[in-house]
């Protein structure tokens, strides 16, 4: 059976991932996403009133015209997780395809949002649910579908392992290795080493290389968990404004400072349209148990609302969780930076980053300024409560011992933050331009031929 990997997105940047993999006549496309930053750096674009050749030539989406170059027929679209550079493009792309959506519980709701905030596009490509351990028949050639449980910075993630003849193609992207999670099932290493033995083996491992640089473990999401504890402790008995933002998808992080926010005599209240979004469907989808009377207010109106009751109420019997978290323009963090919102910062007041800064120039300028700007009004910022959603160098040795995977195609970053990884799969035998296959946006890879 022949064996050929397009990389269409992702491989030359982090954001608007997209792979297909075609076994045999049967082709699977693994992730359709966005790349947030080039929309940004747009004033005022409104993607879902955008053409999809638009939104290809301005880098924000995937160009997926390689496709054409695949003979076959495609069978299915995956994506891994409901982060949008994974899921963002498919309300734009997925139309051009006669195939269902298939994914975990959580991601096929987040699709669903994204596909009916979609203004320029019918698309009507069927939704199916599969949970994480579950498999099915793709085509008609004795290909079959498996997801494989792994942690990471959203709940419900997956790596999508496609069984073929000649061996599984195991797509990687995103994990950490994380056996004590907040939320959900530990990682699923059993079954890595499992399928690393089976017969026909693994003929193809494409791994998310966005921490291959960085030496050790990546944390537990416990480790981060603990050190924000331990700061909203330390402001017990502070009587002025606290404040804290985090990634918006990482339940497991709210879910920390909603019942540490409690556990200080605070109120939690969760503030912004992505906010109420990804909470309000973890909450409604039975993955979190927030307490019933936590607020969650997305439109402008309803969050300066709850800003006035907060300031009529008193700020040290609140704690506001905003978006922003990376000083995006139109967030709420940034809003209440700027002075327009009705939440007045003192000086002395908290403000919580339970976030890194995504490496990558636009958000790093954005949250530069949001920082500055908070300190101009005299807030204090604790930085970097966090652990990453991504392996680092120990993870990924892990990964290569259990699969043991015949190829490799570095994923999820540009050619510099490949490098790492890269040395690391050649520390343990494998050769660039043999086994290791570093590409770039539209390429092809034939494996088998």
């Amino acid at each position: 059976m022949e064996i050929e990997i397009a990389t269409i997105g992702g491989y030359e940047e982090v954001g608007r991932q997209m792979t297909a993999v075609r076994a045999g006549n049967d082709v699977v496309i693994f992730d359709m996403g966005l790349n947030l930053s080039q929309v940004l750096i747009h004033d005022n674009v409104e993607t879902e009133r955008m053409h999809s050749l638009d939104l290809i030539d301005m880098g924000a989406i995937p160009d997926d015209r390689v496709m054409s170059d695949l003979e076959g027929d495609v069978q299915a679209i995956v994506p891994t997780h409901g982060h949008l550079d994974h899921i963002g493009a498919i309300s734009k792309l997925a139309h051009r395809y006669n195939a269902p959506v298939v994914a975990t519980p959580f991601t096929i709701e987040l699709v669903k949002q994204q596909i009916e905030g979609e203004q320029k596009f019918g698309v009507e490509n069927d939704l199916i649910k599969m949970d994480p351990g579950e498999s099915m028949t793709i085509g008609s050639e004795g290909v079959e579908l498996e997801f494989v449980n792994v942690t990471h910075s959203i709940i419900d993630a997956i790596n999508p392992v496609l069984h073929t003849p000649e061996g599984a193609i195991v797509y990687g992207l995103d994990k950490r290795m994380d056996h004590t999670p907040v939320l959900g099932d530990p990682i699923d290493m059993k079954r890595f080493r499992e399928i690393g033995r089976e017969d026909n083996g693994v003929l193809c491992y494409i791994e998310d290389c966005t921490n291959a640089n960085k030496k050790g473990r990546t944390p537990s999401e416990r480790v981060a968990r603990e050190h924000l504890r331990d700061v909203l402790y330390s402001m017990e008995d502070y009587d002025g404004g606290i404040v804290a933002t985090t990634f918006s998808s990482h339940i497991a992080r709210v879910k920390s400072l909603v019942e540490f926010a409690d556990d200080i005599g605070r109120q939690p209240v969760l503030l912004g349209r992505s906010m109420e979004k990804y909470s309000g469907t973890a909450e409604r989808l039975d993955f979190v148990d927030f307490p019933t009377d936590l607020g969650m207010f997305g439109h402008r109106k309803s969050v300066d609302r709850t800003f006035k009751r907060i300031m009529n109420e008193g700020k040290e019997d609140f704690l506001p969780v905003v978006t922003g978290h990376q000083g995006e323009p139109r967030a709420m963090l940034t809003r209440m930076a700027r002075g327009e919102t009705p939440y007045e910062l003192d000086d002395g007041d908290k403000v919580v980053f339970s976030a890194r800064v995504i490496p990558e120039p636009t958000n790093e300028g954005q949250r530069y300024q949001a920082e500055k700007l908070l300190g101009m009004q005299g807030a204090r910022v604790y930085d970097d409560i966090h652990v990453s959603g991504h392996l680092n160098q120990e993870g990924h040795y892990t990964m290569l011992d259990a699969l043991q995977p015949q190829h490799i195609i570095p994923a999820h970053q540009d050619l510099k933050g490949l490098s790492g990884y890269v040395n690391l799969c050649e520390s343990e035998g494998y050769r660039m331009g043999r086994d290791i296959h570093v590409s770039r946006n539209g390429n092809l890879i034939q494996l088998v031929d």
